[in-house]
């Protein structure tokens, strides 16, 4: 099975300075700004310490592990410390990034992993007042005792912040993978498996035997869960109906309904409400 091809190519960009913004005993929270252009990626890498991202403006994909996040701006990603990851520009993401060092990493099972949490407008505001630009740091200077009471109030919105199940599974297998990453990049090149299998030189049996053992459902299971998370992410933005419809490729709003409703058993409005 050969590599995938996709259309729209993706940049990669190596993560800024660490020394920059790495938290410390003596500032245990640490934030920065920088935006990424549209299909920039950040290569993979890890910190000593965890993490907090979420954009301003526009939409990311966090991959860690054996999952990818699709993440528009009410929603953050959260890292614990030492887990490799890659951050990509679905479109051009306004970001921000909040480190933990590992003395205030809560220490609960749940802070262990990767998940994605609800940003609050509190919480939003606060990392923008603690986020410095790493390109003009004599500009960005913050006072030191109002950055003590600023990282306190992040830690509490932190623990009241609601997780919720944003996430899609990625496989372990190469090949698998890079056709994976390809449907994650632009789900709405290919209708079908057919069409996917095509573009990666196998046949459409050896990519649907692949999503079975790898990931233990079907690639119209698998890729519909794509489709939501992109959904989401746009109807967080108030993005109508229609032009979420269009976008992700189906004929009609109406027929993006009907798969919404299948998929989740309530309508669209409902669904994202409650997400």
């Amino acid at each position: 099975m050969d590599a995938p091809r996709p259309r729209r190519q993706l940049v990669d960009t190596p993560p800024l300075d660490p020394r920059l913004y790495e938290p410390t005993a003596e500032r245990p929270l640490r934030a920065k700004a920088r935006v990424l252009a549209n299909h920039i990626r950040i290569e993979p890498h890890h910190h000593d310490w965890g993490q907090l991202v979420f954009s301003v403006t526009g939409v990311t994909r966090v991959s860690a592990g054996l999952s990818t996040f699709i993440v528009p701006p009410s929603r953050a990603v959260w890292i614990p410390p030492r887990r490799v990851h890659s951050v990509t520009a679905v479109e051009q993401a306004d970001l921000r990034t909040l480190y933990l060092h590992q003395a205030v990493v809560p220490d609960s099972a749940a802070w262990q992993e990767c998940r994605v949490l609800e940003v609050s407008p509190l919480l939003r505001e606060l990392v923008l007042q603690l986020a410095t630009d790493p390109d003009a740091p004599s500009t960005n200077e913050i006072d030191e005792r109002r950055e003590h009471h600023i990282a306190a109030l992040v830690l509490d919105e932190l623990q009241r912040a609601r997780p919720l199940r944003l996430g899609v599974d990625l496989p372990q297998d190469k090949r698998l993978l890079a056709l994976c990453e390809a449907i994650l990049d632009d789900p709405a090149r290919h209708a079908n498996l057919d069409g996917w299998a095509a573009e990666s030189g196998a046949s459409p049996r050896t990519v649907a035997r692949l999503f079975r053992q790898e990931l233990g459902t079907s690639f119209a299971q698998w890729r519909q869960q794509v489709l939501l998370a992109r959904a989401l992410s746009m109807a967080a933005r108030k993005r109508p109906m229609s032009h979420i419809a269009a976008e992700l490729g189906y004929a009609s709003a109406s027929a993006f309904t009907a798969m919404v409703t299948r998929a989740v058993g309530m309508p669209p409005s409902r669904f994202f409400a409650e997400a």
